[in-house]
């Protein structure tokens, strides 16, 4: 179906009062810090086919939250989430069908329900000044056209969408497939893959992409590329940060594959666009394999100071889809690369979270750690020491994602 802004949206404005539970607060039965205005998305544990449950506490670092009598129960898997202007924005994955947004504020520790509308399933979003951006990628040579749609936060309306060809965008017979979008001044910064089959093979594994996007009317304005490394990001990971100085810093997982086989024969490095310019910076180049003793990169959180907490595989690890369950420390100014201590290990964890929270404060970051025990758990990662933390416990499924809403 394709979603025209003449259809009207299907706001289902109200409130979603979460039910709590109390309890002793003992060892066995602690009492779920239900209140708060950071959140936690939890699939349910035991459960095949349903959505995540929207769970809020005071604290990241102690106590226990449950979805047990407690949490918004959401419509749909496939959740994917980002917080913008005052507000959490849940999107749903529809597999090829039409999905929804759905926005919540906080109102007394609890989460209220804004708005909800169906958009075409969108494979790539991101904040751009007072919107949300959603990009909806095809994957197919035959049908190249992919739709971009802008949310107004304010108004809670698409108040524009238009087209791309990505086929034509990238002269290569091959399918830009955007890894994620970057607000870069009034320009949108979208890296990107191509593409040649829906498997995401590529016969040009070893070139980084990114399209320049001039917001206001979403007209491409150039395409810019290094053959220093292969695509920026991955699939669902935004590869792009912009510091305080209006550095564009971006990482390469080194992650594409030809035949279905990992092809790349650049390391995973980070590359660096000038502030002020949309060029790759030639005299910037972080190898950061060579730094790690091998490790690569798969998503990352910036944590102000030029210090990014970073996700990791070793280089025997490494798979298409990247999904690192090691920690480390980057500072991209220094090109250096710390492991974080304290952090569990590789063989006891099953999933770590890759939208994660970060109060910017130069060191501090949130992730959460799914055990192959069943057991999640926050933890509270110190860029400054190198060291992890155990936080908040989730009861009653797996941590999917870590936000905070003010």
């Amino acid at each position: 179906m394709k979603f025209k802004s003449t259809i009207a949206l299907m706001l289902a404005i109200g409130t979603l009062a979460s039910c709590q539970k109390t309890s002793s607060g003992d060892e066995t039965t602690p009492e779920p810090t239900a209140n708060g205005t950071y959140i936690l998305t939890v699939s349910p544990a035991a459960s095949t086919g349903v959505a995540d449950y929207l769970l809020t506490s005071q604290s990241l670092e102690t106590g226990t939250v449950t979805t047990k009598q407690n949490g918004v129960e959401q419509d749909g898997t496939y959740r994917y989430y980002v917080t913008h202007n005052g507000k959490f924005f849940s999107m749903l994955y529809g597999q090829g069908n039409p999905g929804a947004v759905t926005a919540y504020n906080i109102q007394g520790g609890k989460l209220n329900k804004l708005t909800n509308f169906q958009t075409e399933t969108v494979q790539a979003f991101a904040p751009v000044n007072d919107d949300l951006l959603l990009l909806k990628i095809s994957r197919s040579l035959t049908a190249p056209t992919s739709s971009w749609y802008k949310v107004n936060t304010n108004s809670l309306t698409i108040t524009s969408e238009g087209t791309v060809n990505t086929l034509d965008m990238t002269g290569l017979g091959e399918l830009a497939h955007f890894t994620w979008l970057k607000q870069v001044g009034n320009k949108v910064f979208a890296p990107y893959q191509t593409i040649n089959d829906r498997s995401f093979n590529t016969a040009y594994p070893n070139r980084a992409f990114i399209a320049v996007f001039n917001y206001a009317d979403m007209k491409l304005e150039k395409i810019i590329t290094d053959n220093r490394a292969s695509f920026i990001g991955s699939y669902f990971r935004d590869g792009l940060s912009v510091q305080e100085n209006g550095d564009v810093y971006g990482f390469s997982p080194s992650a594409a594959t030809t035949g279905n086989n990992l092809s790349s024969t650049k390391p995973s490095a980070v590359l660096k666009i000038k502030a002020g310019t949309t060029e790759f910076d030639q005299s910037y180049y972080f190898d950061v394999e060579a730094a790690s003793g091998g490790m690569n990169i798969t998503s990352w959180i910036y944590v102000g100071n030029n210090t990014y907490i970073v996700q990791s595989q070793a280089k025997s690890e490494k798979t298409s889809f990247p999904a690192g369950l090691r920690i480390g420390i980057v500072n991209v100014v220094d090109k250096t690369y710390k492991a974080v201590t304290g952090f569990p290990a590789v063989a006891e964890i099953s999933t770590v979270t890759t939208t994660n929270y970060t109060p910017k404060d130069g060191k501090t970051g949130y992730v959460g750690v799914n055990f192959k025990d069943g057991t999640s758990y926050v933890y509270k990662i110190d860029a400054s020491t190198q060291t992890a933390t155990r936080g908040l416990k989730i009861e009653g499924g797996t941590v999917t994602a870590v936000q905070n809403l003010k």
